[in-house]
Parts: structure tokens; C-alpha cells; sequence
């Protein structure tokens, strides 16, 4: 049987027509759950013609879920929070190194990896009550330890990764035994036993339950933009610390992501990371979800922001956030901040 021309041109134009749909495809699994990363989704897709299909999960999860797909997986780019989350999938082997002047120019050395990439910065940072703490009484992470604030801390679960991560940065920076020391004087001095999340224990010391307390600086901000006349009150109690100003500098953490080892979309995929980098994400990010942004001439519009001022951050490669975690829930186990 013979095919006529025109039919054989067709059939080639037709499949050309999916190949070249299918490349406008990116598949991105993330554990990002906030509502202003749907214009920044939006962006890109206008900007590039790519089509965004997108699957949110809890951390673990996806991280599962990926893992069994194996082979077969559809995923092209996995986002989430914390720099353990981040070397977690790299030491189960999800991630493939990705090699991008974009991205080596564009996002300082200390935040990233070679195979993910931080895309924004959050600060853990001290609050304290006003009407009882003066701020030159804690300045210091290590100020939460000492007697002087007995029955005063309040905290979040010490299992939780963002006081996983900062544990392990008190390792990376002075060493097992003086982490574990911290950490028993901070259990010592808590005014309750851990729960709720960080807006909870900024609740908590406005309301007197306690007088101090560790939160990442975008629930802050959150309070701070409110228009809800409760938390507009509620933070003229509250002062905030950049702790560690005159040492190592105040603990971050990052949200980031990196291009998966099975990808379909190559391409689309790493052309998603760049854009992460570019001024226009780096403002969504900072301007929407009140982080900020890893690359260091982008200026944002964040009044937020803009009020907690500048501050000197910790500069510790992000990876060692990873590499002391275990030892940081270790020491958390037996000094009971659980």
C-alpha cells in the first residue's frame, strides 16, 4: 500500500506538532504551599509558553513518591522548604547535577549545591515581649539558654526542621557539646512544653505566655502586613532580634529546588530554575511570601521587609544544614526538646 505525499507530510507535521507540544510541558512537584506562587507560575508561563502541570504534597511524600516512580516518574523539578528537605532527596538519589552559568552567576556560592539550587532565604530570628524583655537581654541565640529567662521561652517542636536546621548550624559553628549545652539551658527555661508553629509562639509572647520565642522571619511579616485590627495589635507587643549580629550572623534557611534525575522535560526544567533566578521571581518571592531573595542586587517593594531592616546573615553553606541535622535531633532527644 502506498501513502500518498500529502499524507506523509501530514503524519510528519502531526508528529512534530507533539513532539514540539510536549516540550512546552513542565511537570513540577512541590511542597510550596503558598497562594502567591500561582502568579509566579503564571509568569513563567507567559513568559515561555510552557505549561505548568503541578502536584503539591507534604515533604516526605513527594519525596516517596518520586522515589517509587523510579524510572516512570513524570516530575520534572521538585520544590520544598529547609536545606535538609533539599539534601534529602539528593542522598536518595532524586536530584541530576545541573551545570548553568544563569544559575552559578546568579545565586551565591554558600546556596546551593550542584545539583539544587536555594531560590530564597528566611531568617529565624528572636521576639520577644516588650513589656518585659528589653532586646539587649537577647541578642544572642545562645542568650536563650541562660537562667536569666527561666519560664520564659516558648518553642515550637524541637523535631520540627527549621529548629533542626538551626541546631545543626550551632553545631557546624561551635561543636557537639556546646550545642547540646545550648540546648539543655533552652529547655530549662521554657515557660510550656513545644507545640503549634512559629505564628503560634508569636501569639504566645504577645500575650504574655510567655516573654520569648524563635520564629522565621516571613510569619513576622505576615503580621506585619496585616490589616486584621487583632494582629495589628497584637505585633505592637511583640520586638523582633537579629540574633547573632556581632558573631556568625542571624540563621537562615532556604526554599529551593533541583532538576530531577528522570525528567521528561530536561530542557523546560532547567529553563523553570533559571527563571527562578531571574529579577521578576526573585521579587515574587520577596514581595508575595515576604522572603528574600537569593540574589543580592534585586530591590523589592516589601513594606514588611523594608521594616525589619538589614542584618547580617549567616553564611554557612547551606549543605551543612543537611550534614549535622541527624546529630541535631540526636542531641534534641536527650536533652528533651521534643
Amino acid at each position: 500500500m502506498r501513502f500518498k505525499p500529502s499524507l506523509i507530510a501530514l503524519s510528519v507535521l502531526a508528529l512534530c506538532t507533539s513532539v514540539h507540544a510536549e516540550d512546552k510541558v513542565l511537570n513540577l512537584y512541590s511542597a510550596r504551599h503558598y497562594q502567591t506562587d500561582e502568579a509566579l507560575y503564571a509568569d513563567f508561563t507567559r513568559d515561555t509558553g510552557i505549561r505548568i502541570n503541578r502536584i503539591e504534597g507534604k515533604e516526605d511524600e513527594l519525596l516517596e513518591r518520586i522515589r517509587n516512580e523510579g524510572a516512570n516518574s513524570p516530575a520534572d523539578v521538585l520544590l520544598t522548604v529547609d536545606a535538609a528537605r533539599l539534601a534529602k532527596a539528593h542522598e536518595l538519589g532524586l536530584f541530576v547535577p545541573v551545570r548553568s552559568k544563569v544559575l552559578e552567576a546568579r545565586i551565591p556560592a554558600h546556596l546551593r549545591t550542584e545539583d539544587w539550587f536555594s531560590f530564597s532565604t528566611r531568617a529565624r530570628v528572636i521576639v520577644y515581649n516588650k513589656e518585659s524583655i528589653t532586646p539587649d537581654s537577647v541578642r544572642n541565640y545562645e542568650d536563650l539558654a541562660k537562667p536569666a529567662l527561666k519560664g520564659k521561652v516558648c518553642s515550637r517542636s524541637g523535631s520540627h526542621p527549621y529548629n533542626l536546621s538551626l541546631g545543626a548550624a550551632i553545631i557546624a559553628h561551635q561543636g557537639d557539646a556546646k550545642a547540646e549545652e545550648w540546648a539543655r539551658g533552652v529547655v530549662a527555661n521554657f515557660a510550656r512544653s513545644p507545640k503549634g508553629g512559629d505564628t503560634d509562639q508569636i501569639k504566645a509572647v504577645a500575650a504574655g505566655e510567655c516573654q520569648v520565642a524563635l520564629a522565621n522571619t516571613y510569619y513576622v511579616a505576615r503580621l506585619m502586613r496585616s490589616t486584621k485590627p487583632d494582629e495589628v495589635k497584637l505585633m505592637e507587643k511583640v520586638g523582633v532580634v537579629w540574633p547573632n549580629q556581632a558573631t556568625t550572623g542571624t540563621h537562615i534557611n532556604v526554599s529551593g529546588g533541583g532538576l530531577l534525575k528522570h525528567a521528561p522535560h530536561r530542557e523546560a526544567g532547567i529553563r523553570f530554575l533559571e527563571y527562578l533566578a531571574s529579577d521578576k521571581a526573585q521579587r515574587y518571592f520577596a514581595d508575595g511570601n515576604n522572603e528574600w531573595p537569593v540574589v543580592e542586587q534585586v530591590k523589592v517593594s516589601n513594606p514588611a521587609l523594608d521594616a525589619l531592616g538589614k542584618f547580617k546573615p549567616d553564611t554557612l553553606p547551606v549543605r551543612n544544614l543537611a550534614m549535622y541535622q541527624v546529630k541535631a535531633q540526636m542531641i534534641y532527644d536527650r536533652t528533651g526538646y521534643r
